[in-house]
């Protein structure tokens, strides 16, 4: 997965919204590819035009687990759009997941302005299910 700081910078780089696009579809090439196996009616997000599924695991070792994410689309765009989604949030503790405004980094990397409004909704289904997920694990 590339860092958030490194697609932050190489964000701040590209002026022109077609490179822009470019990147997000490089980030989503890279992106592993989900098993089958996990593509469930569990696992997809709803609220996005394409197909999206995210899973979570959890350290399970503490109250305030530490959460990592896979995620998969069926769309070049939205692929690297999970990418960067679970750059943001991957890897980190469920309250600090809770705290963090992934669609003023969206803006502030210059990607939100680009996205059609489907494609915007559908990111703001990914982030609400990431941010339901963690309070959920709070919860328990």
């Amino acid at each position: 997965m590339t860092p958030l700081a490194e697609i932050v910078d190489n964000c701040s780089f590209l002026d022109d919204w077609q490179d822009r696009m470019s990147y997000v579809i490089e980030l989503g090439r890279k992106l592993p590819e989900m098993p089958e196996e996990k593509r469930t009616a569990e696992t997809k997000v709803h609220g996005c035009a394409s197909q999206v599924w995210l899973v979570t695991h959890a350290d399970g070792a503490s109250r305030d687990p530490i959460l990592t994410f896979e995620g998969e689309s069926d769309a070049h765009i939205v692929r690297g759009l999970v990418a960067i989604v679970l750059s943001i949030f991957s890897g980190k503790p469920a309250s600090d997941i809770l705290k963090i405004d992934a669609l003023d980094l969206f803006g502030r990397m210059g990607l939100i302005e680009y996205l059609t409004a489907q494609r915007a909704n559908g990111l703001r289904s990914m982030v609400k299910r990431i941010k339901d997920e963690a309070a959920r694990r709070l919860a328990a």
